[in-house]
């Protein structure tokens, strides 16, 4: 292989200090055989021999053209151990040493300045996410003592703190101590390198503050937020490597199959709607402003927060047959500290679309005349939307959380009460899907007005599906037949 020999600019062979040589050789650039880093430059110092691998062909020439330069331009005399040109090992040095004498950075004041990188390109639930999983890690980056606040209220000065609009402001009385306490006796982001530490960490993302364990998707959910920022902090120079690579991944159980107990039957949701009107005073009206919400849910999919920003001119309502729902924007809450606007309902596009995409939605004539009822007794709300409070405002989830738990009272006989049946407003999406389904809709189709993969629909909805136990009885009982072992 063809290399370069040093030869040193003005100065003698031989006059290098300890540790250091002018007997350097450059070879040419080669391929590895690699995809991933095809491109090697080597080079000899003192007979020993360096190199390093590289994505592309030019940054392996980039790096060669910084070694000749040292060798041949400026002069310079490489450091045996390393093999690198005396400059920069000067550099490494001089920025380890400036490293060493900066104070450490804290866990708190690091998070604090990662969530405002990432603030404003984050949709409101992302924020909201960001801060739960990294608030759960910050129990085990405090450094316990005595006077030590509360679990409780260290997760809440937390989430207050990393909220980039309340930089610089005083906390409130309640969360001072707890807020004093992450900024003074919080842990350097180093620790995290520290077994015991991390270990805590890992803890604290699986196991709510009562010691009982988190949901899965909880565990799933708070891991990746942490796994980010870890990332971001490897990037930063804070941390040599991500050390939640060197651990584990818990192990959780799939909650994401639909139970079959929380399906309704086409009785028992015509008897909740009905149930609805019931709720409150009749001039308030508070159950039959919602009705035709919970009636969206059941005939037509949608998701709660899809129903919420649905508009009439969005709506086509014909006399007669089936009409059409075209989504165009939902209304997650997420509270008011996490949406640029100041509201507890963000604004955004369609769920796992693009921000300017759209979902037609076919509903059947039920659904048609329901809402055609609902639009003579009940004015538009503001931006023209379907569905408003009392002010024509948006709908809050704890609004028709608490109108359906009311219905459920109504409806249901005391000992399903207490069941999981309909517990949720938003079984009644499920029951929607469960139907269509077993109507032998095809999946692709389902997926389509629904909003999701025909993958998540088949893994979800599988188990609810009627008639597969049936079917696949039949086929086996056949296949025994023609080999002759029935009795």
């Amino acid at each position: 292989m063809t290399s370069e020999h040093h030869h040193p600019a003005g100065r003698p062979r031989g006059s290098a200090r300890p540790g250091y040589t002018f007997d350097v050789k450059l070879w040419k650039i080669s391929k590895t055989g690699r995809k991933s880093r095809p491109w090697r430059l080597r080079w000899v110092v003192a007979g020993e021999v360096c190199g390093d691998t590289f994505t592309t062909y030019p940054l392996a020439e980039s790096r060669r053209n910084e070694l000749w330069h040292a060798m041949n331009r400026r002069g310079e005399a490489f450091e045996v151990a390393s093999g690198l040109p005396e400059s920069e090992v000067r550099a490494a040095a001089e920025a380890a040493e400036a490293a060493a004498a900066a104070p450490p950075v804290r866990w708190f004041e690091f998070c604090r300045k990662y969530v405002a990188g990432r603030w404003r390109t984050s949709a409101a639930k992302t924020r909201e996410g960001m801060a739960d999983g990294l608030a759960a890690v910050s129990l085990a980056m405090v450094r316990r003592g005595e006077g030590v606040p509360t679990d409780e209220h260290l997760r809440l000065a937390f989430r207050w703190g990393i909220v980039p609009a309340n930089a610089g402001a005083e906390p409130s009385a309640e969360l001072k101590a707890a807020y004093d306490w992450l900024t003074t006796e919080g842990r350097a982001v180093a620790d995290l390198a520290d077994t015991e530490v991390l270990e805590d960490v890992v803890y604290r993302l699986g196991y709510k503050l009562d010691g009982t364990p988190a949901a899965g998707d909880t565990y799933k959910r708070r891991r990746r937020a942490l796994n980010t920022a870890l990332e971001y902090a490897v990037a930063a120079g804070e941390l040599p490597e991500n050390p939640l690579l060197r651990t584990r991944r818990k192990h959780v159980g799939s909650n994401a199959v639909v139970d079959r107990r929380v399906l309704v039957n086409a009785v028992q949701a015509r008897q909740l709607l009905a149930a609805v009107s019931y709720v409150g005073s009749w001039d308030r009206a508070r159950g039959r402003r919602l009705t035709a919400f919970y009636a969206v849910l059941y005939y037509a999919g949608l998701r709660p927060a899809e129903a919420v920003g649905l508009r009439w001119v969005d709506c086509h309502l014909p006399d007669t047959g089936w009409g059409t729902l075209t989504l165009r924007e939902t209304r997650p809450v997420s509270g008011k500290q996490w949406t640029d606007s100041g509201e507890r309902h963000d604004r955004r596009g369609l769920k796992a679309r693009e921000v300017a995409s759209d979902r037609p939605v076919p509903i059947p004539p039920v659904l048609v005349a329901i809402l055609r009822a609902h639009r003579t007794e009940f004015p538009a709300a503001k931006e023209g939307r379907v569905f408003g409070n009392e002010r024509g405002g948006v709908v809050g989830s704890s609004t028709y959380w608490r109108v359906w738990e009311e219905a459920r009272l109504y409806a249901l006989p005391p000992e399903r009460v207490e069941s999981p049946l309909a517990g949720r407003p938003y079984d009644l999406r499920h029951a929607c899907i469960t139907r269509w389904l077993n109507a032998t809709v095809p999946i692709a189709e389902v997926a389509r007005r629904v909003g999701n993969s025909p993958e998540v629909i088949h893994r979800r909805y599988h188990g609810c599906i009627d008639g597969h136990e049936e079917a696949a009885n039949a086929k086996i009982a056949k296949a025994l037949e023609e080999e002759g072992d029935t009795v």
